[in-house]
């Protein structure tokens, strides 16, 4: 295409048009520490307490539920175990299937394996990049039958327990259509929420729809604990359990070690959690300057035909963890050579992940048509959005 040098260096221009100028390379997601994580994690070496109890932990916690509105929140070591636990929480067991989009990161899918459960996968849309709920509307009313109050795929004849939607780059999906398909076909909604904190649907965080939710804090995450996660739900009894499950059911008792149930060891130890605080503290300020971030980016692109910056969906809020572009159809054909340029000019940019039933443990897994999944993992590219880009 002649115009492919030109529409490259435009693309270019406008990304470094917003990002700082003093930089070399700028990497797609860099974590900010610019408030007390040194103070609060010299305390835990100090004080000793640096495993799996100690204050932050608690108090990580406490200013999570505070913060997303929920009434309990529970740290763990990672979002992937955190969507473990979720999921054994609402009762998904061996060959149960349970639906997700194929648009999304492996933990996903694997957090499902862990329950020796089957991933469906589904298609996305391209209002929000996550679950399409009409369409997923219509498949189910084509695939799944109720037998004594339970959901079951005709086709393969498990029973089809929950439905994970993945807020995709923080950005909400339609999670009242969801709710309502969920009601008519008997599912728990389960929230992947791993990359929405700080996104609001219809004015309420992320996280409080369905009995549970996961959240994660990697490292390239809006906050992070260096590694980390948490479970999210408004229902006491499930947080209870929540802890329980995740620190090796094991029971209070002054000096024995005393077990109830096979559990997990998935704690997260009070150094993550002190980190955790420290940038929970910051996070107002990180959202806002991914928000400006985001709206540099939109304006600098807006004249450069052939490239759409995606915006947060109606009626939300997004955190937009991950800013992206896509390209027009004509333009996609070139993504990897985009991709190559922007790296090569000192700009880290990636592709969307590869759809879930096209990687090898994956791909005979029952799944409906996924158009639009395909065709948004063509042409989308992230660029970089850390919030100390502002």
């Amino acid at each position: 295409m002649a115009n492919k040098e030109r529409f490259f260096a435009e693309i270019e221009q406008a990304l470094k048009q917003v990002l700082p100028k003093d930089k070399q390379y700028i990497a797609l997601h860099e974590p900010t520490f610019a408030g007390k994580e040194w103070e609060y994690v010299k305390d835990c070496l100090d004080t000793g307490w640096v495993s799996s109890v100690g204050k932050y932990v608690d108090k990580f916690e406490a200013d999570l539920a505070e913060f997303t509105g929920v009434k309990r929140a529970v740290a763990v070591v990672n979002g992937t175990a955190a969507l473990h636990i979720c999921l054994l929480l609402v009762g998904v067991k061996a060959e149960d299937e349970v639906l997700m989009p194929a648009l999304t990161f492996i933990a996903t899918a694997n957090a499902v394996s862990y329950c020796r459960a089957v991933p469906h996968f589904i298609d996305s849309d391209f209002t929000t990049l996550g679950v399409d709920a009409q369409k997923l509307d219509e498949y189910l009313t084509k695939i799944a039958e109720i037998r004594a109050g339970e959901c079951y795929n005709k086709l393969t004849n498990r029973r089809i327990k929950a439905v994970v939607p993945m807020h995709t780059f923080g950005h909400p999906v339609n999670l009242t259509a969801l709710e309502n398909i969920c009601q008519k076909y008997k599912l728990e909604l389960v929230e992947d929420a791993a990359e929405s904190l700080g996104s609001y649907y219809k004015g309420q965080h992320t996280g409080n729809c369905g009995k549970v939710a996961a959240l994660s804090f990697n490292g390239n995450k809006t906050i992070t604990t260096g590694g980390g996660g948490a479970i999210l739900t408004n229902d006491l009894e499930l947080g209870t359990l929540a802890k329980h499950l995740t620190t090796t059911a094991k029971l209070a008792h002054r000096w024995e070690f005393r077990h109830d149930q096979v559990a997990y060891n998935y704690r997260l130890p009070n150094l993550n959690a002190a980190l955790g605080c420290a940038q929970l503290e910051q996070l107002p300020g990180f959202l806002q300057k991914k928000r400006l971030l985001a709206d540099n980016y939109q304006a600098a692109l807006a004249n450069i035909k052939g490239v759409e910056f995606f915006k947060e969906p109606a009626d939300c809020k997004s955190n937009y963890w991950l800013n992206a572009i896509l390209l027009d159809k004509e333009f996609a054909p070139y993504r990897d050579e985009l991709l190559a340029y922007l790296n090569e000019h000192g700009l880290m940019c990636r592709p969307v992940w590869n759809l879930m039933y096209t990687l090898p443990m994956y791909a005979n897994c029952p799944k409906m048509d996924c158009a639009q999944a395909e065709d948004i993992a063509r042409r989308l590219i992230n660029i970089p959005s850390g919030s100390s880009l502002i």
